[in-house]
């Protein structure tokens, strides 16, 4: 029978004339903008590796760089505030190169009428954050915008640590036979600003993992071989596991039921239709560790607090390089790929 229209099914647009949110998800439009403007603008090697930061030889050392901006809402959440994301954020990008972190500094972009004393606040969480962490915010800047202008705050940090000698840690060193494992549980960052924000409650209180990741790092590198860190932050672990099998050209597997997620978090996905898996998190890694190292990799994570629930959660194979793939919870398999959307926004 004819019919007066075409069926077809419906693909998420790509391309667009001005900035959508879904360029801020950390997924597959971010890394278009980043493609199609950012690389051919600024292409250098040490950019080219598309790494959370930038390792750079300065004389006979090895410096870590790195840049971010945090324009979290609301302001202050279960589990922490702007100021505590933008020093533990900034220090984990650089612990993810295995660098020690040493000097941050941060730019407010503050709207009239904010209230001094939420800036107080988050000032005086930001000093007991780099305290905790073991750096010092040593420079920075402030703008003043007309009100309508932003929303309340925005936080733009930068952060420089060394590299320890024999440390070489990229989203591009995982190699097949490694073991994935993850620090913790996943999606509670993302979760908590998430239910804040719409004013949602849940069974159970949840709450932001926002803290340094450093020194369980650190632990993890004298333990045994670390080829890859990331912190799942923005697009949270999918993403994450889909960028390093892209820079690697290996192929990935997780078993989503070895995958930690709380509960209450995996209850409030399940309510809102999301996928912890794409869920943002700001205090948990995801490494990939040699075969021979994993063992004594994973016991030096669990004497820390930020890792005491660290699992193996899957491996980097040789098949199907460049590709994730979900082993789910009914035995079949599925391919992860990056979000076209967010998720979430504003979320860090």
């Amino acid at each position: 029978m004819d019919t007066p229209f075409a069926l077809a099914c419906p693909v998420p647009i790509t391309q667009h004339k001005t900035i959508v949110l879904g360029h801020g998800s950390g997924g597959r439009l971010t890394a278009q903008l980043v493609r199609d403007f950012f690389l051919p603008a600024f292409d250098n090697p040490a950019l080219r590796k598309l790494d959370d930061q930038a390792v750079l030889e300065v004389g006979p050392s090895r410096i870590a760089l790195t840049t971010d901006a945090f324009v979290v809402t609301p302001l202050f959440f279960p589990g922490g505030d702007i100021g505590r994301l933008a020093v533990n954020g900034t220090v984990n990008d650089l612990a993810m190169a295995g660098a020690r972190p040493l000097f941050l500094s941060a730019a407010f972009i503050m709207e009239e009428g904010l209230p001094l004393e939420d800036l107080a606040r988050i000032t005086q969480s930001m000093a007991a954050a780099a305290l905790e962490a073991g750096v010092q915010i040593v420079t920075g800047d402030t703008k003043v915008v007309n009100r309508g202008s932003a929303d309340k705050l925005f936080i733009t940090t930068a952060g420089i640590g060394l590299v320890p000698d024999g440390v070489s840690i990229s989203a591009s060193n995982a190699k097949p036979g490694d073991v994935i494992l993850v620090s913790g549980t996943i999606g509670d960052h993302g979760m908590a600003v998430w239910s804040q924000r719409e004013g949602l409650e849940f069974e159970g209180a949840i709450f932001s993992d926002t803290a340094p990741l450093n020194a369980l790092v650190e632990a993890m590198t004298a333990a045994g071989e670390v080829h890859t860190l990331r912190d799942p932050t923005r697009g949270g672990l999918g993403t994450s596991l889909c960028e390093i099998a892209a820079a690697s050209a290996a192929g990935i597997e997780i078993d989503a039921n070895a995958v930690p997620v709380r509960e209450d978090v995996k209850a409030a996905c399940e309510t809102l239709g999301m996928d912890p898996l794409f869920v943002a998190n700001e205090g948990k890694l995801v490494a990939m560790v040699s075969e021979s190292s994993a063992p004594a990799v994973l016991d030096a994570m669990r004497t820390l607090p930020q890792g005491r629930a660290a699992c193996i959660i899957g491996r980097v194979v040789a098949s199907h390089p460049g590709m994730a793939v979900l082993k789910t919870e009914i035995g079949g398999s599925r391919i992860l790929d990056l979000p076209f959307v967010e998720q979430l926004p504003r979320i860090c």
